[in-house]
């Protein structure tokens, strides 16, 4: 590259080969920032749960969130939806995580509590105690909580099952957002 503005100025076009690369980056610089804003702009959705919430079994593309993201810009929200799930989470470990999770501008959060901590022995007293920690740090930010209850979770397991029986296809995480949409739409116009 330098090589070639060497030569073109050396050729009387340096000037001009400059100036359109200044242009260019110019461009480049103002659509990034447009685009940055455009989405600061947009309401942001934070999904945030364990495997269900993940995807595990998919491409992130076919999880949960992703599905919810693109039913909700062809309804003309244009939202971002955030996917803060990770395998194996307990609720104690999604409280931990609470704050770099979800974000200030974050206005709903779909919690996904899951089943890890009946696995690892943990009480229903505690798992609950984690949940209403978990919903009053949200509210206390004014951010809406949509809670995606392990009974969903088991009927979509059942009618879109992988061999385990607790995770999805990825058109069970497809129908699983299209449960979600009317509860997310409410919880943004709220």
């Amino acid at each position: 590259m330098d090589g070639l503005i060497s030569g073109l100025n050396a050729q009387g076009g340096g000037s001009r080969v400059r100036l359109c690369f200044l242009s260019g980056a110019l461009v480049i610089t103002a659509a990034l920032l447009s685009v940055a804003a455009a989405r600061a702009d947009e309401p942001l959705i934070v999904a945030l749960g364990a495997s269900n919430t993940y995807g595990k079994g998919v491409a992130r593309r076919d999880a949960f969130p992703a599905h919810l993201e693109r039913l909700l810009r062809a309804r003309g929200v244009m939202a971002v939806v955030r996917n803060a799930g990770i395998n194996g989470n307990t609720t104690a470990q999604m409280l931990a995580r609470l704050r770099a999770a979800v974000p200030a501008r974050t206005r709903v959060v779909v919690l996904q509590p899951g089943g890890n901590d009946f696995r690892r022995g943990i009480s229903r007293g505690q798992y609950r105690a984690n949940i209403k920690r978990i919903k009053r740090r949200l509210r206390a930010r004014g951010i809406r909580v949509v809670m995606l209850r392990n009974r969903l979770i088991g009927k979509v397991a059942r009618s879109h099952p992988r061999p385990d029986g607790q995770h999805f296809k990825s058109a069970g995480y497809r129908a699983l957002a299209r449960i979600l949409l009317p509860r997310v739409l409410s919880a943004l116009r709220k």
